[in-house]
């Protein structure tokens, strides 16, 4: 089997999940290259990996700007961050792995595609979501017309107070401006598997939701701006920084918050960056939540629903069909199957390494097959290219414009549209 040579472009959490791949498997995959700004991430990458001093670099422009160093890249840097490393990448010969979501824009996720096909290039984007048991499990229960014709969907993304708080209040994600809609940053996972369940185009799709409770109006009296500046509401308030952040774990959201995880280290992150900051006096913008409601091709419908406001962290889902149902719990990894003749419900247990930050064990069974299709072995299953996942970032863009709006999108022309502005700016 011939070895994958990987530079990565983006060291933090993601970057750190996929290249993490060649540490189980060094026979399959390599890291030899990595760019990120921040030099103790970057040093702790490099260490990792035991790339050479002269192969680590503090600008992604400065490693595509050498001779071609690997086989393939996986960009992992923040959303506006994306479209300029891969356009470069691809054209310089590399294959690429690219977190979701694509791009920030219609245009800029066009291009891409575009781009992917002009060099022909392995580009993979991570919706991780196909590449699980869970949903595989559902995909083939489909396919295998175990509940008869798909009729109808509804799913569930469960974000969970906290996440809320950490990644979409406090954190990287909460300004549109600064980062994408919600809808496309945490929820183009959901879209794309709707899709993929559905098997066929999305025709109509509406959307309605809002910012409606971390805001200053709902601060607690009294509230400071910082959670350890005296806050009167910190025995009460399920935000309280110190509560998430000065526990002992220090895994995933606090491993985020510094570079330096002692008590003291976390500490001086709360009381100086913005994770100490109460979540009703932060700058975000995005909503906490929002409902989509989508119909396919085929007449198939979908209601999905993303929500702050639960304790559950996960997602969940129900598939209506013309002879049974199932039901699925995707943290628990349990899928239940009704069959409307006989009556008899089968559970189905699945038993998965990976947990929440593994995304149900996806995260690696999405590398392992990306390598498979750059070694051109016949292996790779090629569940998520930029050319299938480029209609789920429509969707999510286009759910976007009717919450905004409140109309009704038809997406053949939201899409043809989308490519007519793309193809103008290159003429």
């Amino acid at each position: 089997m011939k070895k994958v040579k990987v530079a990565v472009i983006g060291a933090g959490q993601r970057g750190e999940v996929y290249a993490g791949y060649a540490i189980g498997h060094p026979l399959e995959m390599e890291v030899v290259a990595v760019a990120d700004p921040d030099r103790p991430r970057r040093m702790k990458f490099q260490e990792a990996h035991g790339i050479a001093d002269d192969l680590c670099f503090d600008h992604w422009d400065s490693l595509l700007n050498r001779p071609q160093l690997a086989d393939a890249v996986f960009i992992c840097t923040q959303d506006q961050m994306h479209f300029d490393p891969t356009m470069k990448a691809l054209a310089a010969g590399y294959h690429v792995l690219l977190e979701k979501p694509m791009s920030t824009t219609p245009d800029e996720c066009v291009k891409m595609a575009g781009q992917g096909r002009k060099y022909d290039r392995i580009f993979s984007i991570c919706h991780v979501l196909r590449y699980t048991p869970f949903f595989g499990t559902i995909k083939r229960l489909l396919d295998e017309r175990k509940i008869g014709d798909l009729v109808s969907i509804q799913h569930n993304e469960n974000v969970g107070y906290w996440h809320q708080a950490h990644s979409f209040v406090r954190g990287n994600w909460r300004k549109k401006a600064d980062s994408s809609p919600m809808i496309l940053a945490k929820s183009c996972h959901d879209l794309d598997i709707l899709l993929w369940l559905a098997g066929g185009e999305c025709t109509y799709l509406s959307s309605f939701g809002s910012l409606k409770h971390f805001t200053a109006e709902n601060a607690p009296e009294g509230a400071p701006s910082r959670c350890l500046d005296g806050c009167p509401a910190a025995k009460s308030c399920a935000y309280y920084a110190p509560k998430i952040y000065l526990t002992d774990r220090v895994d995933w959201p606090t491993s985020t918050i510094t570079n330096d995880l002692s008590y003291q280290g976390r500490l001086k992150a709360l009381q100086e960056g913005p994770y100490g900051r109460c979540v009703y006096h932060c700058d975000n913008d995005v909503v906490d939540h929002q409902v989509v409601n989508i119909e396919f091709a085929g007449g198939i419908t979908a209601a999905f629903t993303m929500s702050a406001f639960t304790n559950e962290c996960g997602r969940t889902i129900k598939l209506m069909g013309t002879k049974g149902e199932i039901r699925g719990a995707m943290e628990k990894n349990e899928i239940e199957v009704t069959y409307f003749e006989t009556g008899f419900t089968e559970t189905i247990s699945l038993h998965v390494q990976g947990g929440h930050v593994g995304h149900g064990g996806g995260d690696h069974r999405l590398v392992e097959d990306f390598l498979a299709l750059v070694r051109g072995d016949g292996a790779g299953k090629a569940l998520t290219t930029a050319a299938t996942s480029l209609q789920s970032h429509m969707m999510a863009f286009a759910a976007e414009e009717s919450r905004l709006t409140k109309q009704v999108i038809y997406m053949p022309e939201y899409m043809q549209q989308s490519a007519a502005i793309s193809n103008s700016h290159i003429g």
